[in-house]
Order: C-alpha cells, then structure tokens, then sequence
C-alpha cells in the first residue's frame, strides 16, 4: 500500500468518524423536508438518494469547512459547523442533497495552533476533484460548493476554475461567505476587525451550536490586529494574517449576541437557497462549458 492510497484511507476514517461522532445540539436536528425525504447524503437509501437527486434537480451541495483554533471560545471545526447548519437549513427549504462533513481545505496560516490539519496543496485538490467526480457520477450534475472559511476564499476559485483543464459532464459552483444585510442590528466591536472567532462568527455560532460556544472564555486573548507589517496596498505575502493576528483570533467574540446571529443565519440560510434556484434553473453553464471543451481542442478553428 503506498503512502498516498494510506493517507486517503486515514482521511476518509476521519470523516466518517467526525460524522458519527459529532452530537447536533437541538438547533441542529436532522430534520427531514416536508417531502419527507433527508437532505443528509449519509441518511438516505440507495433507493431514496436516486429519488433525491431527481427530487433536487441533481443540484448537491458541499459545505466546506475547515478544522482551525478560532479563539479561546470556540471550536476547532466552528467553520464546517456554521457553513452546514446553513446548508442544511437552506436544502430543507429548497430541496438539495448536503454531501457529509468535508474539512479538507486550506489552513496553512493555523499550522503553528493546536487542533489544526492542514493538508497538503496536492492533497486538497486531488481530494476535492475526486469528491465532485464522485459526485456527479452519483448523479449531481450541479454541485454547489458552498464555503464557509475565509482561508479557501482563493483555493475554491482556484479550483472551479481548473475544471476548464479537460472535460467534465457537470458544473462546479462556488458560493462564497456572505453574511449581513440591509437591518442587520448594529454591532458593539468595530467591523474593520471582525473576521474571525469575532463578534459575528460567535453570534451565528451561538444560533447553530450554542451547547459549544464558550463566552466567557471570549476575552482571555487579544484579537486585535498586531499590524506588524508595513507594506504597500495591493502587494501581497502569505504571512499577511499571522503578522496581524498571531492569535488566530480577529475581533471582539465576547461582543457577541444571539440577535446579531439569527439575522446572520437567516441571511446565510437565505443566500444559499437563492443559490440553490439561480443553479437548477441554470442550463447555460454545462452548455457553455462543453462549447468550450469542444473549441479548445482545435483552437484555430474557433470563429475570430
């Protein structure tokens, strides 16, 4: 057995052992749709997931999350716990097989904190390419990726944009973070610094984990920004967040409040279901996409 095919067994151990594993809290029950059929993949029959994917338009989601210290306060897999109550909430409404627990994203930056995996480049986007293969030949033909780490915002772009190297019979979508709104009540700390483990990550936890938010641990670290780097706007370097927040915390989480999180929910939950619509309706993609496969093959035959 070499070592790529082992660290794929280990993995996938993982996976299925933090589904098994993790208890929803009561806000977090697996609750089925008025249709009656789960939105959980792992929860379905065989028979049942082939009328899902006919029932959802063969349009699935993947929320992707990420295991990373976030403060003193929260837990290490707040990102994956946040991005699938969102999904979930949103598929029950409008109808979407949710792909299980996927934390196998980018988190170089947390390597030197306790609790962090961070795989390999190669390894995340192997493994995400052979999820959504995996996935579409189950039938998902629209496969909605939705994010919910501000490290993957350049990995999942990145990676929609590497389905143009050769074919594929499917469509990879990416919906990026997207909290706030018009209302939104108003915040206590200053939103400049509010990114992580802050005062509205704490807020929607509080909404989708309550039984694992620690408040009164939120003021034990700093969260301010160290500004240790002194570079001009627009250039760039990896080091960018440890030199800001070595803490890997960004903000005030003790600020934090269960008003401010159920409008950032429903604005979440809200988004997602009008991602899931704007794809099933969508049939310009996959054409547009195999037009292009097909023109890049003889490129000096394409229309000038």
């Amino acid at each position: 057995m070499n070592n790529a095919f082992r660290l794929l067994l280990v993995i996938l151990c993982s996976s299925i052992v933090w589904s098994q594993t993790s208890a929803p809290s009561s806000s977090q029950s697996k609750s089925s749709p008025q249709n009656g059929l789960s939105v959980h993949w792992e929860e379905l029959t065989a028979s049942d997931f082939h009328d899902g994917i006919s029932r959802g338009q063969g349009t699935c989601l993947l929320p992707f999350g990420i295991l990373e210290k976030h403060g003193a306060h929260l837990p290490l897999g707040n990102d994956l716990l946040n991005v699938r109550y969102a999904a979930l909430k949103a598929a029950e409404q409008e109808y979407s097989i949710v792909f299980p627990e996927y934390y196998f994203g980018q988190i170089f930056e947390a390597k030197h904190q306790p609790g962090t995996v961070a795989y390999s480049a190669r390894l995340q986007l192997e493994l995400l390419q052979e999820t959504t293969d995996e996935m579409a030949r189950n039938g998902c033909k629209k496969i909605i990726i939705v994010n919910g780490h501000g490290g993957n915002n350049s990995l999942l772009p990145y990676f929609a944009q590497t389905q143009l190297d050769h074919s594929h019979d499917y469509v990879v979508y990416v919906l990026g973070i997207s909290h706030g709104g018009k209302g939104e009540p108003k915040h206590k700390s200053n939103p400049a610094t509010d990114m992580h483990a802050g005062e509205s990550e704490t807020s929607m936890s509080m909404i989708a984990r309550p039984d694992l938010v620690h408040i009164d641990r939120a003021a034990q670290e700093s969260g301010a920004d160290q500004a240790r780097l002194k570079l001009p706007e627009g250039l760039y370097t990896g080091i960018w967040w440890y030199a800001r927040f070595p803490n890997h915390y960004a903000g005030e989480g003790a600020a934090a409040s269960t008003e401010l999180g159920e409008f950032e929910a429903k604005a979440w939950i809200n988004g997602i279901i009008q991602a899931i619509r704007a794809v099933k309706s969508d049939d310009e993609s996959l054409r547009l996409q195999n037009e292009f496969y097909e023109r890049s093959k003889h490129p000096l035959d394409t229309p000038q």
